[in-house]
Parts: structure tokens; sequence; C-alpha cells
């Protein structure tokens, strides 16, 4: 991967986010604000812009710190900052211009060091962490195995779902979500996913579909 690929990573995600926005929205209307899908379509779509006038020469680090920025600038709520954290903190990670199944492992392992820094939320919390974190380790353990880049990222994507899935019976006990108590559960955390959609459009980039 390169620089050219995380903004068509990112510019994935935007289309993806973008199609599923109002069932994210639904989701964020029973346990939330209901505002989340529609947020992060605008943040995401916002951050495609911005990344278009960026010059041809920038850096894997410079885009997703860029759009990171973006993200907390323009989206709403909790989310625009926890992803935008996400983004900032994985950019940082990335110290070469061309990256490789271990350079990305290490940069998705520092997105998730940021939204649990700043959210304080840990797996099991009914939170985007319960995707994220399952597509790390995924995306570690088929790089272990001796994945590449692309079945790696396949594996995190198809972990991030099931992670997502997970959270339908859990309790929240962080966010908004968290004053409903046990009226809560039964619901699908909007945050873990809109993750799922972002790693899946990880995946497509990579060529990791399917």
């Amino acid at each position: 991967m390169n620089a050219a690929d995380l903004t068509a990573w990112i510019r994935r995600a935007a289309e993806l986010v973008a199609a599923d926005a109002e069932r994210l929205t639904e989701l964020d209307a029973a346990i939330g604000d209901g505002d989340h899908g529609h947020n992060l379509a605008r943040g995401l779509a916002a951050a495609v812009d911005v990344l278009d006038e960026l010059p041809a020469d920038a850096s894997p680090q410079q885009v997703l710190t860029t759009a990171g920025r973006t993200l907390v600038s323009k989206t709403g709520g909790a989310s625009g900052a926890l992803y935008g954290m996400a983004l900032r903190r994985a950019g940082k990670a990335l110290k070469v211009d061309e990256i490789d199944a271990r350079w990305l492992g290490a940069a998705l392992r520092e997105a998730l060091a940021g939204v649990q820094d700043l959210g304080k939320a840990e797996e099991g919390d009914k939170t985007m962490v319960d995707a994220l974190a399952r597509a790390v380790a995924a995306f570690d353990a088929a790089r272990h195995e001796g994945a590449d880049l692309a079945g790696a990222a396949r594996a995190a994507a198809a972990a991030a779902e099931e992670g997502a899935q997970a959270t339908v019976p859990m309790q929240a006990r962080k966010g908004r979500a968290s004053y409903l108590g046990p009226r809560s559960v039964g619901h699908l955390d909007p945050g873990a996913a809109s993750t799922a959609l972002i790693l899946r459009a990880l995946a497509d980039v990579t060529g990791g579909e399917g």
C-alpha cells in the first residue's frame, strides 16, 4: 500500500458509510442520539474532499492524519473525535512510503490504542472497540500465519463484522447507550457497525474482498 491506496481506502469507506447511513442512523436512534450514520457520512465525505487537495507527493502519514483532523472538525458527536483519533494515531505510526502488512498492522494497533485512550472502552462495553479490537487481533493473527496484506485485511474485515454482531446481546457500559442500562440489550452498536464498514473498505482496496 501507499498514500494513494490509503486515499482510496478513505474514499471507499465514505462510499460504504454513505450507502448505509440510514441504517446506521436508525441503529443510533435506538440507543443513542440518532445521528451517527449521517454525521459520519458527512465527515468522511469532507475528508475525501480534503485528501483530493493534497499534493501528489503526500506521504501515507499525511493522508491519514489529514483525514483524521478533518473527521474531528466535520463530524458531530463522539464519533468524529474517536474516528479522528484512530486515523491520526494510525497515520503517525506510518513512517514509510510503501506499507506492508507489518506496517499496516502497527497502524491498526495504534488506531485501537487511540480509541481506547480517548473513550476508555474495553471489549464487552458495547462500543466500536468490540469490532476494532477483534479486527486488529485477526489482522495480526493472519499475518503471523503467513497471510499477505490483502489476506490479513480480509481477516480483519470478517472479524470486525463478527465483533459488531457480538454487541447485540451486550448491555452498554460506555457512551450514551449506557444510560439505557438493560434496555440497551438487543441492539447492534452503531459505532461497531460503522467500524465494520470501514474495515470492509480496507479489504476492498487491498484486494482482500470476497
